[in-house]
C-alpha cells in the first residue's frame, strides 16, 4: 500500500528540519572566527553556554596564570587565558580557563585563532553551579584526553583545592596530586615549579566579601 499524502508530507517536513539543523551547526573554523563577544563552546557543532564565573573564579584564574607565566616565560614556555579556542575533537571546541605550553613543547603561532596543537596543561577553575562542575569533571575530562593534553588541573576556590591529573598510556587521566594548602614543590610535569596555595587563598581572604553586589 503506498504511503498516504499526509505521511509523505510529514517525512518531507522532518527531513527539512534535519537539514536545517545540520546547516545551522558550526564547523570548528566557523566557531574560531566568531566575534570575541559571542560566547560559547562548541559541542557536536552547536554553540553551548559557557560557565557563569564568579569574581573569585576570575581572580584565581589571574593569580594562577601569573604564577605559571613567572615560571614559564623565562624558560621559553607560556600560559594563556580563557579565550583560547582548542579544537579538541572534529566537532568539539573547548575554552579552558588557562592553558600552558611547557618549555620545549610545540606551540601554535601567535596569530592562530584555532589551536590544534594540544597544550601541555589545561586548567579549569570550578564554579559552584552543578552543571559547570559536571562539565569540568566529566565532559571536559574526556575531551582533553581525546585531544592528548598531558596534564589536566582542576582548581576549586570554594573547597580551596588543587587536583592534577596525568594522561596515562591508555588515554585516561590518573590522579597525580591533590592538595588543599601549603607549598607544592616539584609540581607533577613541572619539576622546578612551586605553587604556594596558601598565598593564593590568602589573597582571596584578604579581599573579604566585598559589598556583595554585582
Amino acid at each position: 500500500m503506498p504511503p498516504c499524502p499526509h505521511a509523505i508530507l510529514e517525512l518531507v517536513s522532518i527531513g527539512q528540519i534535519e537539514q536545517a539543523g545540520a546547516a545551522s551547526r558550526l564547523t570548528l573554523e566557523e566557531w574560531a572566527q566568531l566575534d570575541e563577544d559571542e560566547p560559547g563552546e562548541l559541542v557536536e557543532g552547536e554553540l553551548v553556554q559557557e560557565e557563569m564565573p564568579t569574581f573569585a573564579h576570575e581572580l584565581v584564574v589571574v593569580l594562577l596564570g601569573a604564577v605559571l607565566n613567572a615560571w614559564l616565560l623565562p624558560r621559553g614556555g607560556c600560559a594563556a587565558g580563557s579565550e583560547g579556542k582548542l579544537a579538541v575533537r572534529p566537532r568539539r571546541g573547548r575554552k579552558p580557563d588557562l592553558f600552558a605550553y611547557l618549555p620545549g613543547a610545540r606551540r601554535p603561532g601567535l596569530s592562530v585563532s584555532l589551536l590544534r596543537l594540544p597544550p601541555s596543561i589545561v586548567v579549569e577553575v570550578l564554579t559552584p553551579r552543578p552543571r559547570d562542575v559536571r562539565r569540568d569533571r566529566l565532559e571536559k575530562v574526556e575531551d582533553y584526553a581525546a585531544f592528548g593534553v598531558p596534564w589536566y588541573w582542576i582548581m576549586d576556590p570554594e573547597l580551596r583545592t588543587l587536583e592534577i591529573w596525568e594522561l596515562g598510556p591508555d588515554g585516561r587521566y590518573v590522579h597525580a596530586l591533590g592538595a588543599a594548602g601549603g607549598k607544592i614543590e616539584g609540581v607533577p610535569g613541572c619539576p622546578e615549579l612551586t605553587i604556594d596555595l596558601d598565598a593564593i587563598w590568602a589573597q582571596l581572604d584578604a579581599l573579604g566579601e566585598g559589598d556583595g553586589e554585582g
